[in-house]
């Protein structure tokens, strides 16, 4: 990979330079699906189930915003209601998530991982968290705010303010 152009020439990057940036994203994208598409590989075989990405990446934003609404979890993971109620529905039938009535909204359905769907959340995110603590340790403390920088500024306005409402929460 050629070096990339620093300080002010970033502004003059090669299309070459930023294909390169595209594929390092796919590649690194596969990288860090890998390991949890084997664990959920492996229980589809134990539960002959058929979970996948849309089912972690569901209980992954249930487990960071307990209570969650079905509309905000559509909004954060702009699937269609449909897609969205296959995935919960398989979830709640295997005691994964649990749905409760909301207090002020009857109309509100609000989102809980059960006991076994934070134990397989915890499962999927560790070995993510491993992949990205090792890969942050490698980069270094500047490569990590650069990359986060980088993150931030290719997010949809409306997705940003999401992804903030999260990180402030954990904070």
């Amino acid at each position: 990979m050629s070096e990339p152009i620093s300080g002010e020439g970033l502004l003059f990057l090669t299309d070459e330079q930023l294909q390169q940036g595209i594929e390092g994203m796919f590649f690194a994208y596969r990288g860090f699906t890998a390991d949890p598409d084997r664990i959920l590989e492996e229980l589809n075989r134990d539960r002959d189930q058929n979970y996948g990405r849309a089912h972690h990446r569901a209980v992954h934003f249930v487990a960071r915003a307990p209570g969650t609404t079905v509309k905000n979890l559509l909004e954060i993971l702009g699937v269609t209601k449909q897609s969205l109620n296959r995935v919960l529905r398989t979830l709640m039938e295997d005691g994964l998530v649990e749905s409760k009535v909301g207090g002020s909204d009857r109309r509100e359905r609000h989102l809980f991982l059960t006991e076994a769907g934070a134990d397989l959340e915890r499962q999927l995110s560790d070995v993510q968290r491993a992949r990205m603590r090792d890969a942050y340790r490698a980069a270094g403390p500047e490569a990590v705010r650069g990359f986060r920088q980088v993150l931030e500024a290719m997010m949809d306005k409306e997705l940003h303010k999401k992804y903030g409402a999260l990180r402030d929460k954990s904070e």
